[in-house]
This record gives C-alpha cells, structure tokens and sequence, in this order.
C-alpha cells in the first residue's frame, strides 16, 4: 500500500466510490480508498436503490438529475451493470395542501429543464394498476425515475476510479488518523500507515466513529428502516411493462417493482435511532430484527391505497439501518476549524444523490469551489451547537417526517432551545412566535400574547400578516426594536489585518470609525459573503454578515490566513443586541447616551463605542429596514438591561418590538437581497448587482479580481431584479418560475409581501435583456401565473433620505 497520497478517502459505499471516481476521472489520480471490510458493507447493498430527482432544494435536485444520467456513463466505461430501471416515478397528493406542494415541485421543473409534469389519474393507474385514484386529488409524474441494482452501481464507481487510476484498498479498517503539524494527516491501517494531504471521511454508518479519531462529533444518527417485498401480485404480473415507481405521501409509503411483486417502504412516525452509542465495528452485511408493528399503521394505509397490496403475501422484510443528517441532507466539504478534513457523510439517498455528491467533492478539492452552490449539503451549516445528542433528536425527527408536507412559514419543534439569549423569555411573554437560525432562537413576529402565538401552516398568507403590518408601521411611523444577536460577527486583528483583508474584500477598507458593505469573491468570482466591515482601530475589524454562514465564513478565512501577523475569532456569542430604527431612533437613543448621536456627530455609515443604557455598547449607524436606524452591540451579560433600558425611553415614542418577518418585508421595497437566497455562490457580483461595491481600481489583488473584471468587460448573462407581482392571497417565497412570452427565463430566489406599499413582491435572476425597468413578466405560484413587473427603483423612499437624514 502506498506510503502517501493527495486524497485519501474512508468508506467503500456508493459515496466514497463516487467520490473516488469523480477526483480519478478529472485528473486527480493520486487518491486512495480505503474500505474496512467488502465494498457496500453497510447501508449501501440494502438500500432499496429508487432514484428520482425531486428535491426541495433545486441545487440538490440538479445533482439528482445528473446522478441519474451519471449511470448510463458508467455502464459504458465499465461494463458493470448498474441494474437501471426507469419505468417513471408518480407522485400523489390526497389533499389540497399536498396538490399545491406538487405544484411548487412541477413549477421548480420548469426552470431545471425536467420533463416533470401533471398526469390524469387515469393515465397514473395505467403506469401503476394498483392504485385506487379515488383516493387522490393529483398526480405528478417524472420520466427519468426508477430504481437500480446498490451493489451494481457501486462497483461501477470502483471499476470507473480504477480505470482513471485511482486505488481502492478493501479489508483495510482505519484505526487511527493523526493530523501533523504540516496540516496532512496519518491515516493507520494494520496494513501500514499512508500520509494524507487530504482526508475525507465518507464512513457512512461509521461516519461518527472516524470522526471521532479526528476528535471530531458529527451530528448524524442511524436510524432502522423498513421496506417488505411482496410475492407475485397479478396485477403486476399481468401488467405487461414495469410498474412506475411511486410515492404516496399521505400514505408515507414508496413503491417500486421487485419481480412481480412490489418492494414497499415506509419512514415511521415511531421510529428508532440505531446505535446510539456507536455502530458495532464489526457489522457489514447484516440486517436487523423486523418490528412490523411499528409500520402497521402505514401498510394499512398502503393497503387500503392500494388495494392489492393487502392481497398479496409478504416474501421478505428487510429492516437495515442508513445514516440520516439532522435536516435530511447531507454534510460535506472541508469541516470549519479542521485543516485539511473533509467529509461527505448523512448521503441517505445515496443512489440519488451520490453521483452529485461525488462530482461536488471532486471539483471543491480540485478546484477549491464547486461549480453550483452546495449550502444545503455543506457541513459548515452547523456549528457546534449540533451536538450528538442534539443531531440523534433533529435525525429522528427529519426521518419521520420524510413523507410528512413541511411549509415555508413552518419551524419544527425537536431540539428547540438549544441556543437562547437572556431576551429568550421576555420576548415569549410578548407573545413571540420564534423561529431559529444556526440554533439561536429569534423572533419571527409578535402576536401580543403567549396564547395567541402560534402560526397557521400555510402555502399562503398565514394568521401572521396583520401582525407584521402593525409591526411594519411602528418602524414606518415611530420607532420599533428588534433583537441582532443572530448576526454573525468576526474580528480580525494584528499589524497584517489590513493587507489581509484588503485581498479577501472587493470593496475598499473604510477609515476608522466606518462602515463598508462588501461582497466577499471567490477566485472564479462568485459570491463567497455579504458583509460589512467596520474599522475600529488602525489594525482592527469587525466583520457583520449571515448568522448561517458564519462557520462557512470562518472556513474561508482560516483557509487564506498566513501563519503571523493576523488573528481571526468568530465573536458571534460575544456581541448581541438590539437595533432600533424609525423616525423616531435618534430620539430614543438620545435619551440613553451622553454621546452626541446628531446628524453632524454620527453620520450614516458611522460605528462608534458608546455608553448606552448604563452599559457598554458598540453602536453603528446603518439600518436594514431602510429607515434611519442604529445597531446596538452589546455583551450578553448586558443584553437583557438594554432591553429594559430602550423599552422605559421608548414608552412615549410609539417603541413596539418587531421580529425578522417585518424586517424581510421591510427590505423588499429596498430592492434588498439577502445572503442564502438572493446572494450565494450560484452568482457573481454583477449578476447580484453586487459590482457597484466592488473597488475595481483598489491596488490589492483581491481573491477574484480578475473574473470580476473580465465579467465586467464581457457583462453578464443574467440580472438579479425585483418585481411587483400581481397576486391576492399568495405570495412568492423562493424557487417559483419566471416567465416571458410563454417561456420560462428565470427564478424567484426571494419574496414577500411589502406592507409599507400594499405589494406583493419578489426577487429573482432573469435575463440580461428581461433586467430593464417597467419590464413585463409572469410568476407562476401554486399552479396560477401572475402578472410581474420589474421594478428598478425602490418602492419606498428611492433616495434613501430616511436612513440617512
């Protein structure tokens, strides 16, 4: 075995295999796996193979697709059969929210270019004859679905990574990882030890314990599965082509064809994380005991869908356990705060979407970014908030609500709490309802008591709108509050702070005692971050941005920053507060400081450290709700006498508190886009707008620079733009089709309703040539098209004479 390799990987299954294959076949032939016992040895050879490309997230349902086409590819490189089957995949809605969640789905297809689409019910029968279509309302089908052989496709990875020259090492379990002081780790075998400059932990139902030898607690869980294999059913038999695969989510079952029978799984509402406390380091090809009782409910449901089903003898049960990630999706990419350590673990459905997995890898690794935004799947979306305990409860909870229809106004109930600041109970006695954001409780609207504080599931407008409005209009007209501890926060400091960040920033640096919004780039030019740097000292940042991002941001600049002269901290838990803002902002905070906060004294863009309320507070002058506003850092310890301190001076100014909701809505008349949805690395900073920031002249050779300024001599394809929509009841919230003469030319990526001036709005990326003002456009929501109009100019105060008079 080789004493050294560029990459070595962990994990013998679908996702390792990939992984390999992918780095091989695009030219990084230096890479080693490294596979305990046989390939699949774990989850993978029981896994029941379906493949479809439906997804909430589009970026994820991309990578399904092309997981899909990936299999063809294979076979014919190999040789090794992967077992395709692509009768089809139905999906049935049995209530109307279901039928409009499938329509969100076709309405997604549109802009992927899948031939996804609304079929009869009759037609959904003849595809599969056992369904009763009595039993439902719609039925969406997808061509490329179907299922394949596990063990078939993994091999053909393996055969695939050969053939490009990559190594693969099976009966060789990893007992040790031990990183040196260069940053490449040993990884020791009782075959010998091999020294990685990468390593990747792709360990699957051994995710955990590999991590481990890193000292590293990743926040996945095991959890039993069932799926049973029926003997022949005629009405497969006598079928005469193969039954659709088909998914029925009320029913929370799938089907696909197995023989002439039919293998039927289903995700149990009681379900049972397996080994808690470690995976047994010598299972492989096991199954587990079968616990019917607990999928009763389910197959009587199946049953009665399905009638026959019920008629049919049950030939096999297979109970085996697969690892689930606390929000369903996988984790991947370099861990934050581990040098060199990558991991690609919590892929449950790794024959849709390890093809796609394996492609991201490769390209990040070789590369040093993927070609499509991966945040949904990036390990960095965690911190060290998801604990073990913490990740078992969320997996639990993502596994039985698989099937289960989850809502964009909706927050789940498991691992609440988990971060809290000392507001966390004044603000519930206010009638908070809270949502949550990288762990951290914050308020999402107020309903004015705790009774009365819970929101309506809805596609829809929700019980909340006239609760945002009101709060919306105390910001408007006086002054309104909203707790800021969910910003992230990073410090960056030394005599060589400010070349650093003079080449991590595209804008210039501001002076000390000032603000500047900039976009951060990668070397392609994509967007990397939104932030805002403050100067407090000659050699001293702060550095605000996505409270989500933040380990995301941490990762980027410990990549770049040299051995001396710069410290980095992620200050996120040490700076909370409050922001104000308002007509009325500069009185109420006049009232709490001796420091003079006029016009001529604190200028807009300024940051200044302050007494205020009797406790220390670094307080900035900038306002995302486009009023005139003031961002008021403190300490936790002196968070809660802030509070206290603004609520008493604010009595008589018309103060009312205000969550996230209002500020989301506030900024869409702003023409405002924010980081994860309208802002990610599936852009650069011209098609984000994000260019005007973007100090092309600066002397500094900023990461980027260059694509940056070639994409401004070339211009760009696309434009992000905001649009009224012409709707009623409904508004858009991301990922809905735009169209222009019939045709679909882009997306939403954000929207909302804007109550300051009773519109329904969205931004979105449309053509370069669809970008201009008063453009004429169509938003399809819910299976309805809406009339849209770009709007180049904001809505509400287009000079932005409120936030800086």
């Amino acid at each position: 075995m080789e004493t050294h390799a560029r990459v070595v990987i962990i994990g013998g299954g679908v996702v390792g295999c990939s992984i390999l294959y992918h780095l091989a076949k695009h030219g990084l032939k230096d890479a080693v796996l490294l596979e305990r016992k046989e390939l699949t040895s774990g989850s993978s050879w029981h896994a029941a193979g379906v493949i479809h490309t439906i997804n909430a997230d589009p970026n994820i349902a991309r990578l399904q697709g092309y997981t899909i086409k990936l299999y063809n590819e294979l076979e014919d490189l190999t040789g090794q059969s992967c077992g395709i089957h692509r009768p089809g995949g139905i999906y049935l809605a049995a209530t109307p929210e279901r039928l409009d969640y499938l329509k969100q789905e076709r309405a997604k297809a549109r802009y992927m270019g899948l031939e996804t689409d609304f079929i009869s019910l009759e037609h959904a029968r003849e595809l599969n004859p056992l369904i009763d279509p009595k039993k439902y309302l719609g039925a969406l089908f997808e061509p490329v679905d179907g299922h394949v052989d596990p063990s078939g496709v993994t091999h053909a990875y393996a055969k695939g990574a050969r053939h490009y020259g990559a190594k693969v090492y099976r009966d060789t379990p990893v007992i040790e990882t031990k990183q040196r002081p260069d940053g490449s780790w040993d990884v020791v075998t009782p075959k010998g030890t091999i020294r990685a400059e990468i390593l990747v932990n792709a360990a699957g139902l051994w995710a955990r314990e590999v991590g481990r030898l890193a000292g590293l607690e990743l926040p996945v869980q095991p959890m039993e599965h069932h799926y049973l294999i029926t003997e022949t059913i005629p009405e497969v038999r006598d079928h005469g082509k193969e039954v659709a695969v088909t998914v029925d989510y009320e029913g929370n079952a799938y089907t696909r064809q197995e023989h002439q029978g039919l293998l039927l799984g289903t995700y149990e509402t009681n379900c049972v994380p397996w080994a808690v406390n470690g995976t047994p380091l010598d299972f492989g090809h096991e199954l587990l005991q079968d616990d019917l009782a607990r999928v009763t409910e389910r197959l009587e449901t199946a049953f009665e869908r399905m009638p026959a089903l019920g008629r049919a003898g049950i030939k096999k049960v297979i109970n085996g356990p697969f690892t689930f990630g606390p929000d369903g999706n996988p984790l991947i990419g370099p861990v934050p705060g581990l040098k060199n350590y990558w991991t690609a673990v919590g892929v449950m459905a790794g024959f849709c979407q390890g093809g796609g997995v394996g492609l991201c890898m490769a390209e990040w690794i070789i590369d040093g970014e993927p070609s499509i935004d991966v945040w949904g799947m990036d390990v960095a979306r965690f911190g060290s908030f998801a604990t073990r305990d913490w990740g078992r409860i969320k997996s639990a909870e993502n596994y039985s609500r698989r099937f289960i229809l989850t809502y964009p106004n909706e927050t789940l109930p498991a691992g609440r709490r988990q971060k809290t600041t000392a507001l966390y109970d004044r603000l519930i006695a206010r009638g908070a309802v809270m949502g949550v954001s990288f762990g951290l409780e914050h308020a999402l609207w107020f309903a004015g008591s705790p009774d009365k504080a819970k929101e309506t599931p809805t596609f829809r407008r929700s019980n909340a709108f006239a609760h945002v409005a009101e709060e919306i209009k105390a910001v408007r007209q006086a002054v309104g509050m909203i707790e800021i501890a969910n910003y992230a926060k990073h410090e960056l400091s030394g005599p060589g702070a400010e070349a650093f960040l003079d080449r991590m920033l595209a804008n210039k640096l501001p002076k000390e005692g000032r603000l500047a919004l900039t976009p951060m780039l990668t070397p392609k030019g994509k967007l990397y971050g939104d932030l805002t740097v403050a100067r407090m000292e000659k050699d001293r940042f702060h550095l605000f941005g996505s409270s989500a991002a933040q380990e995301m941001h941490r990762r980027w600049f410990e990549k770049y920053l040299p051995e001396k002269g710069v410290a980095y901290h992620n200050r996120t838990d040490d700076l909370q507060g409050i922001a104000i803002a308002g007509p009325n902002a500069r009185e109420l905070l006049s009232r709490l400081t001796a420091t003079d906060v006029s016009n001529a004294a604190f200028k807009f863009r300024d940051i200044k450290r302050m007494v205020v309320g009797l406790v220390p507070a670094l307080v900035a002058r900038v306002s995302f709700s486009g009023e005139l506003g003031y961002e008021i850092y403190v300490a936790p310890q002196y968070q809660l006498r802030l509070y206290e301190a603004l609520e008493e001076a604010g009595k008589d100014l018309g103060l009312r508190i205000y969550g996230g909701r209002a500020l989301m809505s506030m900024r869409l008349e702003k023409n405002w886009g924010v980081w994860t949805l309208d802002y990610r690395p599936d852009f650069t900073a011209a098609e984000s707008g994000f260019d005007a920031f973007v100090a092309f002249d600066k002397p500094a050779d900023f990461i980027g620079k260059a694509a940056a300024i070639a994409e401004r001599k070339r211009g760009p394809s696309k434009k992000l733009v905001t649009l009224v929509v012409d709707t009623k009841d409904v508004d858009c919230v991301a990922d809905e089709p735009i169209f222009h003469d019939g045709n679909c030319v882009g997306y939403v990526t954000s929207g909302g309703y804007a109550h300051s001036v009773k519109k329904s709005m969205a931004m979105g990326y449309v053509p370069k040539a669809l970008a201009a003002h008063g453009t004429k456009l169509e938003v399809e929501l819910l299976g309805e098209f809406y009339p849209a109009t770009v709007t180049a100019t904001p809505l509400y105060d287009p000079n932005g004479g409120k936030m800086r008079g």
